[in-house]
C-alpha cells in the first residue's frame, strides 16, 4: 500500500464568517457573486470550445467582465457560447477569498493582491467543495458510523478556510483531499448498501453516449464516470454515488435522482432534464431544462 501523506495541522483561526443554517461555524457553501471580486472570471483560464466562445489565460479578466465585477452577458451566457460559466460553482470560495482572506481589498484597487489572490482562490475552492461533501455525509443516517471522523474533518477543514493567504498558498490540499476522500468512500459504501439488488460499479467508466434509458442504477458507483451525452431517460439513480461524475449534456429527462449521493448543482446545470426529472428538494431546477 502506498504511504498516505500526513495531513497538515489546521491553524488556529479568527471568528468564522456567516454560516449556513443548521451548520454552525461553516462558511456559506454556495456562490455569492455580489460579495466576490469575480475571481472565477479572472483567476481561471478557459479554452475555446463548446463550453467557451474564446480563449482566456489565467489572471486575465474575461472580456465580458464589467467594472462593477458583474458579467455583461449573465442572462445570455448560453446564447453567447459561454455554457461553461453556467455550470461552474465555487462553493462559496469566491466571497471567502474576497471578503475574509483579503478583507474586502479587490484586485483592481489593490493590484498588489492580485497574484496571491489568484493563487489562493483554487485552493479555497477545493476546501469549500470538501466541506460541501462532508456536510452532506453528516446528514446521511446510514453513514452514522463515520460521523465522528467526518465531524473532525469538517472542523479541521473549516479552520483552513480561515487561514491567511500565505498559509493557504503553501497548503498541501491534496493530502487533505486524500484523507477526506477515504471518509467519503466509506460513507458511499454504507449508503449504497441500503439499495436493493446487486449494485453496478461504473467508477471512472467511459459511458459517453451510453444508452442507459430506464436503467436501474440504484446504489450504483458512478464516481468520476464520464456520462457526457449519455441517455439516462427514466433511469433510477436513487442512492447512486455521483461524486465527480461528468453529466455534461446527459439526458436526465424523467430520471429519478432523489437521494443520489454527492450530487451537486453544477452537475444538474450541465445536464439536460425536464419537468419529470425528480431531483432532491435542496436543489434548483435549471432554467434551461425543457
Amino acid at each position: 500500500m502506498e504511504d498516505v501523506p500526513s495531513t497538515p495541522t489546521a491553524p488556529d483561526a479568527p471568528d468564522a464568517p456567516a454560516a449556513l443554517p443548521g451548520l454552525p461555524g461553516l462558511p456559506v457553501l454556495q456562490a455569492d457573486c455580489a460579495n466576490c471580486f469575480a475571481l472565477c472570471c479572472v483567476a481561471l483560464p478557459f479554452a475555446k470550445s463548446s463550453d467557451f466562445a474564446v480563449n482566456k489565460p489565467a489572471g486575465t479578466p474575461c472580456k465580458n467582465l464589467q467594472q462593477d465585477f458583474r458579467c455583461g452577458i449573465h442572462t445570455r451566457l448560453r446564447d453567447k457560447g459561454f455554457q461553461g460559466c453556467t455550470v461552474f460553482d465555487c462553493f462559496g470560495a469566491g466571497q471567502q477569498v474576497s471578503q475574509v482572506t483579503f478583507g474586502g481589498r479587490d484586485w483592481r484597487t489593490h493590484p498588489g493582491t492580485a497574484r496571491r489572490m489568484y493563487e489562493v482562490f483554487p485552493v479555497l475552492r477545493q476546501l469549500h467543495e470538501l466541506l460541501f461533501y462532508v456536510s452532506e455525509a453528516l446528514t446521511l443516517p446510514a453513514a452514522a458510523p463515520v460521523h465522528p471522523e467526518l465531524r473532525r474533518a469538517l472542523t479541521e477543514t473549516e479552520a483552513w478556510t480561515r487561514a491567511d493567504a500565505e498559509t493557504l498558498a503553501d497548503l498541501d490540499v491534496g493530502a487533505i483531499r486524500q484523507q477526506i476522500n477515504t471518509l467519503l468512500l466509506r460513507t458511499s459504501e454504507l449508503v449504497r448498501a441500503k439499495a436493493p439488488g446487486r449494485k453496478k460499479n461504473h467508477r471512472g467508466a467511459d459511458l459517453m453516449g451510453a444508452r442507459l434509458a430506464g436503467a436501474d442504477l440504484r446504489g450504483a458507483n458512478l464516481r468520476g464516470a464520464y456520462l457526457i451525452a449519455a441517455d439516462l431517460t427514466g433511469a433510477d439513480l436513487r442512492t447512486a454515488d455521483l461524486i465527480g461524475a461528468d453529466l455534461r449534456d446527459t439526458n436526465l429527462r424523467g430520471a429519478d435522482l432523489r437521494g443520489a449521493v454527492f450530487l451537486t448543482q453544477p452537475q444538474l446545470n450541465a445536464a439536460q432534464g425536464d419537468a419529470t426529472t425528480r431531483i432532491p428538494p435542496t436543489f434548483t431546477r435549471p432554467t434551461h431544462w425543457t
